[in-house]
């Protein structure tokens, strides 16, 4: 629901413009005050969960949401639905780290939580696509504010079945730690401040006064939210979290990934529906495939691989993977058919991002302490909610740039319809490179950082349950020296 909302008003976007009568100015808001709320308060969100109990913030989050989703469903003008937008993200912020923070605490056998981590993965994969398609079908067969009213039954549903289902998790008022409200204030504002600039880029483009000072000042306020960490008791963010280096290159490849997944999204919706004339079903149809892959990719063969290979095995191949499908993209012109060319790359980079939601999410809490779950669910949230809206922002803008570029160089024929769409291709092509070399850095970074290995014993399970024989005990109930040694390297 969170990352498909992120997705599902793109397609609704035109029709609550005009309904509304939202300025061309203005229509970003409809997306970017979801970004925004979202992106700049998941650290917040996933503290408060790690200290008010996760079960709890994660009910309040859903409840949030889906008051939210009937505000914006109901909205009668701009800022009525540009508040429920950011509402949205503001409880979505609640919900993401602490179902991640749940996932993590809930499944700690290695081969439940392999299962586990392939059915998150495929899902947070599959979302941004399934919403593209089920906005085309709202949008075209009911209204556009059925896009946000489709939230409300699922959120009240799951948070009944939350409130049956999870383990209570409360903890007392005489055991919690205090909030760090420095750390909050500075990570929040650096990750608001950041999320904002690259949200204006797409408008104002990156030389402007406001998108260059807004990055300067986010990227301050992230450096003094550092130091000031270094020195809290109670830290927002434990540093300890983010330095060791298989969470660290897990954050950064997913945050990566998502720049070239955010850019595909944008530029096939864009060359289907503009170019080559899709409908809104249409298109939202032409990303299943993708979704299909990321399914199989991420149940069927990564959650099947992560207790018996190493995670850089997984992660590293699967950006290779992706960013193959990129290469094939570079080579999209006007009258490509989808078939050929929409197709094949649209299976490469799902296959590969099911190879990479997986194993990362995974690696996010990996070793984690219970209390520090949700933050460490958070800063993986917080990579991939700032990957998309940057590689958003920044591919836009690309593209944007070589078009008008290419178009320029042929002012004589640039009003004629035919030549703006080969000047459209042109820009799409140009920024599919880009992806693509960002993806490549994301492989080599997945490469020299991530070097978790399966412990001995966890693809049969072995690891978890009551020990059989010495060498299969776990550590803490008369393991040997080894088996402690290892699950010590690993919580290190």
């Amino acid at each position: 629901m969170i990352v498909l909302d992120i997705t599902i008003v793109n397609i609704a976007l035109p029709s609550a413009q005009k309904d509304l009568g939202i300025s061309d100015a203005d229509r970003q808001w409809v997306i970017t005050a979801y970004t925004l709320a979202f992106g700049g308060l998941l650290l917040l969100g996933g503290r408060l969960g790690d200290l008010f109990g996760r079960k709890r913030v994660f009910t309040i989050g859903l409840l949030g949401f889906a008051l939210a989703s009937a505000i914006g469903g109901a909205a009668s003008g701009p800022t009525m639905l540009f508040a429920a937008r950011a509402l949205q993200g503001a409880f979505g912020a609640l919900l993401a780290p602490s179902a991640l923070g749940l996932l993590s605490t809930t499944f700690t056998d290695p081969k439940e939580r392999s299962t586990a981590f392939g059915i998150f993965g495929a899902i947070a994969g599959g979302g941004a696509a399934i919403g593209l398609l089920l906005g085309g079908l709202l949008t075209e067969y009911l209204n556009w504010r059925w896009c946000l009213f489709v939230n409300t039954p699922i959120a009240i549903a799951t948070a009944f079945a939350a409130f049956s289902v999870l383990t209570r998790d409360h903890i007392g008022k005489g055991t919690r730690t205090r909030l760090d409200l420095p750390g909050a204030v500075l990570g929040c504002g650096g990750l608001l401040a950041i999320v904002y600039g690259t949200s204006e880029a797409v408008t104002r483009g990156w030389g402007d006064w406001l998108v260059l000072g807004s990055l300067g000042l986010g990227v301050l306020l992230l450096v003094v939210f550092v130091l000031v960490e270094k020195r809290t008791p109670h830290a927002l963010l434990p540093l300890h979290i983010v330095a060791e280096r298989n969470r660290g290159g897990g954050a950064l490849s997913v945050g990566l990934a998502m720049i070239g997944m955010f850019g595909l999204f944008l530029f096939l919706t864009y060359y289907l529906q503009v170019i080559k004339h899709f409908s809104p079903v249409m298109s939202g149809v032409s990303f299943l495939p993708m979704t299909a892959a990321i399914v199989i990719s991420s149940t069927g063969f990564a959650a099947r691989l992560m207790t018996r290979v190493p995670s850089r095995n997984l992660i590293g191949p699967g950006l290779l993977l992706a960013a193959a499908g990129m290469a094939w993209l570079t080579q999209m012109k006007v009258d490509s058919p989808w078939a050929g060319m929409v197709l094949p790359a649209e299976l490469l980079l799902g296959f590969g991002m099911g190879l990479i939601f997986m194993p990362s999410m995974s690696l996010a809490t990996l070793g984690v302490a219970p209390n520090e779950a949700g933050a460490a669910s958070a800063t993986i949230n917080s990579a991939q909610q700032v990957g998309g809206s940057f590689g958003t922002a920044l591919l836009n803008t690309i593209a944007a740039s070589a078009t008008a570029s290419w178009l320029a160089a042929r002012i004589t024929t640039a009003g004629d319809p035919a030549v703006q769409a080969q000047g459209a291709v042109h820009g799409y092509v140009i920024a599919t490179w880009v992806a693509m070399g960002i993806l490549l850095l994301a492989a080599l970074i997945a490469f020299l950082m991530i070097d978790h290995r399966p412990a001995p014993g966890e693809a049969t399970g072995a690891t978890g349950g009551a020990p059989s024989t010495a060498a299969e005990a776990p550590a803490g109930a008369g393991a040997p020296a080894r088996a402690t040694a290892h699950q010590q390297q690993r919580r290190t």
